[in-house]
């Protein structure tokens, strides 16, 4: 097992230098992309090169050694590691946010979790129904099981969503922050896509949750309306965790999607029909699938930037969006992940019976943006129909907003 680095010795990054940082490691997670799916978990290696490269605490207060970067950041630092292994861009992406997250929470339990270690790892599963939680003196018992929480088996902690049964209010949504003895990892993780995220099952069975371990979500929606404020003024604390959720995951798609592409063009270049033995690059077939795949992996960008940058800006105004804007950045979070399934999709058909076996690089893109764009925040309908209940005067249907 390689030895992680000393607590805190992790650079403040600028944007720049992420990015560098990024483009320094890829070639190494491409190279290991086998091995973090045969074992269905990150490598040690790679956690390690993460940690010391600043990558996992770009969105960590300053206050702790963190490097407060703008959020546009997560979509070009995730699809710069997605498009070299999109399971670890997905478990950066996961570790990243969670520290931004962990930065609403009481100033106390910030303190408990990064003076012991401001490299500490954090899971999350957000499916709140999962999580059966009642109001006791002094916090919550809670109970339930929750899927899909990424990146669990390293991790010391986990944000785990639930909802309050009973006690005052009942129904309040809630995220409970867990040590890792209050849960159970149920090692289920054995998937078609994204299968090194190692992103197993978590139970916990009337486990005591103290009051400052939690976060309800009417503090997450936008401003400086959540404990952490009063220590954490940057405007990135300021942006709506879940009207951004998209955002957090859909540089994942993106950097498969570009992946793809690059991979596809590196071999493509050279190569001749299998059958008639002309040049594959000379089919104008093949010409119009490349301009399909590009133009939709370019306009999938260009709209997940412009709606972070928008998040900032609201946030550098001290201004939180209004329903409206929160439903149209859900909308075209799901729309843009599907511009980037389609290009994967076409590349695949285009790369013919090549492409089927198991050393091709588009068979991996083409299981990773499926798995990724079956995350809730990716499927179009439920999104779509948010969208067009607000637009129409009716009742929002998701009660994170």
């Amino acid at each position: 097992m390689a030895a992680l680095p000393k607590a805190g010795s992790a650079p403040v990054l600028t944007y720049e230098q992420a990015l560098t940082s990024v483009r320094a490691l890829a070639p190494k997670l491409k190279e290991r992309a086998p091995l973090t799916e045969r074992t269905r978990r990150i490598p040690d290696e790679t956690l390690s090169e993460l940690h010391a490269s600043g990558l996992m605490r770009v969105l960590q207060p300053r206050r702790v050694g963190g490097s407060e970067l703008p959020w546009v950041s997560l979509i070009d630092i995730g699809s710069g590691l997605a498009a070299a292994c999109a399971s670890t861009a997905w478990n950066w992406v996961n570790y990243a946010v969670h520290h931004w997250m962990l930065a609403f929470w009481p100033v106390a339990t910030q303190d408990e979790i990064w003076n012991t270690d401001p490299d500490m790892l954090i899971a999350s599963s957000v499916v709140f129904p999962a999580g059966k939680a009642t109001r006791v003196p002094g916090g919550y018992r809670l109970s339930g099981r929750w899927p899909f929480s990424s990146g669990v088996d390293p991790s010391r902690w986990n944000m785990l969503g639930g909802i309050v049964q009973d006690g005052e209010p009942a129904g309040d949504y809630r995220i409970f922050l867990l040590p890792r003895e209050d849960y159970r990892i149920i090692d289920n993780w054995h998937v078609m896509g994204l299968r090194g995220t190692g992103s197993n099952d978590v139970e916990a069975s009337d486990v005591f949750v103290q009051e400052a371990r939690t976060l309800s979500v009417d503090a997450t929606r936008g401003g400086a309306n959540h404990p952490g404020a009063e220590v954490n003024t940057a405007a990135i604390f300021r942006i709506p965790v879940f009207a951004t959720f998209p955002y957090m995951l859909t540089g994942v798609a993106l950097g498969v999607a570009q992946g793809a592409y690059d991979d596809f063009l590196a071999g493509m270049r050279n190569r001749v029909a299998r059958y008639s033995g002309k040049s594959l690059a000379d089919m104008t077939a093949i010409q119009m699938k490349i301009a399909e795949a590009a133009s939709c992996i370019d306009t999938a960008r260009t709209i997940m930037r412009s709606h972070c940058e928008e998040a900032q800006s609201f946030a550098d105004r001290n201004e939180v969006p209004d329903l409206a804007t929160k439903v149209r950045w859900r909308r075209d979070g799901a729309f843009t992940a599907g511009l980037c399934e389609r290009a994967v999709d076409v590349l695949f058909k285009a790369g013919g019976g090549g492409a089927l076996f198991d050393d091709h690089p588009l068979q991996r893109a083409f299981r990773d943006v499926h798995a990724a764009t079956a995350h809730i925040s990716m499927i179009w309908e439920p999104q779509a129909t948010t969208f067009g209940r607000v637009a129409l005067g009716l009742p929002c249907d998701n009660p994170t907003l």
